[in-house]
């Protein structure tokens, strides 16, 4: 799964507050949320970036998205919008070297993100 803090997670070493899972997917709240509603969606499978995916990770890719939608919709979120974002390497802004997917609510959003 990965020796990262998201590896740990997955594997259930250290604590978080889960709100999502299935067999391919984790999703759980943002310990440093950038919205009222930040939630990450980790494929349980460790890609170390979006860039290091492959076209045998495209049903995965895939699903990590479907994942967060379906989680939206069930909190409510989607009639307003949320925003999705995938960081890639540190230009990008990816501070953990484990694909994950921010979903992020509550508040209405700016364009350029920054």
């Amino acid at each position: 799964m990965g020796d990262t803090i998201f590896g740990k997670i997955i594997r259930r070493e250290i604590p978080a507050d889960i709100v999502y899972e299935d067999d391919d997917v984790l999703a759980f709240r943002d310990l440093n949320p950038q919205a009222p509603v930040h939630v990450l969606f980790v494929p349980k499978k460790p890609i170390a970036t979006l860039d290091g995916a492959t076209t045998a990770d495209a049903e995965l890719l895939g699903k990590l998205q479907l994942a967060a939608a379906a989680y939206a919709r069930r909190e409510g979120l989607a009639d307003q919008g949320y925003r999705t974002v995938i960081n890639c390497n540190e230009h990008g802004g990816q501070t953990v070297f484990h694909l994950h997917l921010h979903l992020l609510a509550g508040r209405q959003m700016h364009w350029p993100p920054g």
